[in-house]
């Protein structure tokens, strides 16, 4: 179990060792290693996530006739005339000259092709007060937002001339356009405020801006060459718009993380009267062992991901485990390079008020700064009543998960997502409402020997009449038809609108009954149906069928690697409890807040009834993962006391106090990093931030400060239980190191390690 040898033979005591002894070398490799990743990055150029390889089933069928094809739908504009006050209809003299006059309006700017009359697509709502002008952007639709300012321009000009009319444009173009413009801002100023926030908080906590910049330097030099390898990966995995947002959050939280376990260990042992080379040797095999550890299982998580079968998560999950595995070797490489470069010049830049007295023992962080007498005292009470505490603390996190029992998913409608901070939302409600599923149309996508064939042509006519008389839709249906490529797109509002669940039922109608008694009679004919609500439903279907796989994969692959790390089969059961204990209580914090509205205006929240679909899944893969860094750190500390002989509480009260400090200020940074996001206008956005924070606290608090030690008091000698069947397996545990005597310091600490006793 210990190494006998006096010397530590693990991978991340020889390579911190490694380093400290080639600093430069290390130093350079490290530097060079980045720019080599960004250079290939940039020749390799970043393949972006097409449609067709975001999901199985018909929306990606749909999708791939349509690139085998070549065609690119352009991006599709309407705009809404309405009367305001209900009196005026379409078929009033005004009402026409309006519609004409958006008609020659928009065509005059020459940036619209194929614009259409209401009078003759018959696009007038039922009760005659609301028409559609309906048009496409010329050029390369994902570019449309970029060219679409002049049409809505004209628009507004008929506005102000016909104000006894509503006239208001929606499309993907304007929408892209408003949307950017409201929230892009607020993205990128997360994402950098996201830096300096981190840097603050450990400036507080180590009081020095030398040591501060260090994790700070190390995660972000780790997520530059990320995103160059991502460019490389993109090629086998095409990435999608979240990977990069993704990957800069955990890449900062873990890149800080792992950092900051291995300053502090460092800097306490120099603090505890060890020489140089000894306190660098201590923080190799100790918290450079535990970084390898936590890497690997945070990986592990990360790879879940991959195994959903949709594009957006398998890039998440992808552009993740690069940034973890990739911080971690920073980690355990050119950290100690570094640490060993600056020795006492880490402490340089003593920022005044929180120049704190070195203390024996622990120094900032340890044993005598402020949050570990905290958690002195609360450990105390813990472990002079264990069973209650963890009755108590476990009995609080069940009644806190239990909302999450009736968690409700859904992927969000545009009103659900931003509610009315822009006023594009509230003109898409009335088209939804004159319109029902106008804006949010379902597609057909035809694909025929013969398009034009009078078999194909006839069920065709027959689909339009069925998705009406079904009750599927409230129409109108349209056609638009590509000869040479054999293909047509029909077009069906579906009744239900922006009501998911009854759209998905008009969704239904059509593709179990309306498509087989038309074009399902007609010989090599495919029609595939897509639209946002179809891509809305299969994103469901197939994101449930992925949560048991990807649940099942994450846990085992985390209890195996628990159970190789720390050789024994309690440690490895207990970790998977208290981390699904803690994304319990995440997901119940949600539901509540969000499904349920309980609180939800203390975090700005929208009462949107329900979680966005992807959220769940995701939380649980970031969750488990980073939970680990904080329980690896803890549990080895507690296993490295026992280690040299202490008895098991005595270990736990170690363990749980020396690395309170920089738990505590790595959760802090977290909780900070995330709560950022939670402050975005985005229900999506503010979800995700707040469960992240709300987790990420929970786990650093209650599970790390109060269940873990209870659990362990309770079980005593029975924590390192490992059954005699199981030693066949790998032993990982052989890092500890044979400590050299500390010299004696002015303020000697008593819950310093003694030296090993192997």
């Amino acid at each position: 179990m210990g190494n006998a040898g006096g010397g530590s033979r693990g991978i991340a005591a020889r390579a911190g060792g490694w380093s400290a002894q080639h600093r430069w070398a290390a130093v350079g490799i490290w530097v060079l290693f980045v720019l080599l990743a960004m250079v290939a990055g940039s020749a390799a150029g970043l393949v972006e996530l097409k449609e067709s390889d975001q999901l199985k089933g018909e929306t990606t069928q749909a999708a791939r006739i349509a690139e085998d094809a070549g065609i690119e739908e352009p991006a599709g504009e309407t705009v809404l005339v309405q009367s305001r006050n209900g009196t005026e209809k379409a078929t009033d003299p005004e009402f026409r000259t309006a519609v004409a006059a958006v008609v020659k309006a928009v065509n005059d700017t020459g940036e619209v092709t194929s614009v259409t009359s209401p009078y003759d697509t018959k696009s007038i709502s039922k009760d005659g007060r609301s028409a559609l002008v309906q048009f496409d952007v010329r050029g390369d639709p994902e570019t449309a937002s970029d060219r679409i300012e002049p049409v809505l321009n004209a628009v507004a000009k008929v506005q102000d001339s016909h104000k006894e009319l509503r006239i208001e444009e929606i499309g993907g173009a304007s929408m892209n356009k408003t949307f950017d413009e409201a929230f892009g801002d607020d993205f990128q100023q997360a994402e950098l405020l996201a830096v300096p926030v981190a840097l603050g908080i450990l400036l507080i906590a180590f009081g020095a801006l030398v040591a501060a910049l260090l994790p700070v330097a190390l995660a972000i030099t780790a997520i530059m060459a990320t995103m160059g390898l991502m460019g490389v990966a993109s090629h086998f995995q095409p990435m999608g718009d979240s990977a990069n947002s993704v990957m800069l959050l955990v890449g900062l939280a873990v890149g800080v993380d792992y950092c900051l376990f291995y300053l502090r260990r460092e800097r306490e042992e120099r603090q505890a009267g060890r020489d140089a080379a000894t306190a660098m040797q201590i923080a190799a095999a100790t918290s450079g062992r535990a970084v390898i550890v936590s890497g690997v299982t945070v990986c592990v998580a990360m790879a879940g991901m991959l195994f959903t079968g949709i594009g957006e998560f398998e890039s998440m999950g992808l552009a993740s485990l690069i940034v973890v595995a990739v911080a971690m070797a920073g980690s355990v490489t050119v950290l100690p390079a570094l640490l060993s470069l600056l020795g006492e010049r880490v402490e340089k830049g003593r920022v005044p008020f929180l120049n704190r007295k070195k203390r024996g023992g622990h120094g900032a962080g340890g044993s005598g700064s402020t949050e570990s007498r905290v958690w002195s005292r609360v450990l105390g009470g813990v472990l002079k009543r264990p069973l209650v505490s963890l009755l108590v603390a476990a009995g609080a996190l069940v009644a806190v998960a239990l909302p999450a029992v009736g968690m409700k998913t859904q992927n969000f409608t545009l009103d659900q997502e931003f509610g009315n901070s822009v006023p594009i939302v509230a003109t898409y409600e009335r088209v939804n409402e004159a319109f029902p599923g106008g804006a949010d149309p379902a597609e057909v996508v035809v694909k025929a020997d013969d398009i034009n064939a009078a078999p194909v042509r006839q069920a065709i006519a027959d689909f339009r009449e069925r998705a009406v008389s079904s009750g599927a839709s409230e129409g109108p249906v349209t056609v638009v038809t590509h000869d040479a490529e054999n293909l047509a797109f029909v077009y069906v509002p579906l009744v239900g609108g922006s009501d998911q669940d009854r759209a998905e039922k008009s969704l239904g109608l059509l593709r179990d009954e309306v498509r087989p008694a038309t074009l399902g009679k007609v010989d090599g004919v495919q029609a595939p149906i897509s639209g946002q609500v179809a891509g809305s439903k299969d994103f469901n279907d197939q994101l449930t069928g992925a949560v048991a796989p990807v649940f099942a994969f994450v846990v085992v692959f985390a209890f195996v690697l628990m159970l190789l790390s720390f050789r024994s089969l309690t440690i490895a059961i207990t970790s998977i409890v208290l981390n699904l204990l803690s994304v319990g209580a995440a997901y119940g914090i949600l539901t509540a807040v969000f499904q349920h509205g309980w609180g939800a205006s203390l975090v700005g929240a929208e009462g949107v009834g329900a979680i966005i679909a992807w959220l769940p899944l995701f939380l649980f893969v970031i969750l488990f993962g980073l939970s680990m860094d904080y329980h690896v750190f803890v549990v080895s500390r507690i296993r490295e006391a026992k280690m040299q002989g202490r008895g098991t509480r005595d270990a736990i009260t170690h363990g749980v106090v020396t690395t309170a400090g920089v738990v505590t200020s790595a959760a802090v940074i977290m909780v900070a990093v995330f709560a950022i996001f939670g402050t975005l206008s985005m229900q999506s956005m503010k979800q995700m931030g707040v469960g992240l924070a709300a987790a990420v606290l929970i786990d650093a608090t209650i599970i790390r400060g109060v269940l873990l030690p209870a659990i362990m008091a309770l079980l005593g000698e029975r924590n390192w239980y490992f059954p005699k069947w199981l030693r066949w397996l790998p032993d990982l545990t052989h890092d500890e190191p044979a400590l050299p005597p500390s010299r004696p310091s002015a303020a000697h600490d008593d819950d310093h390690p003694e030296p090993a006793r192997v």
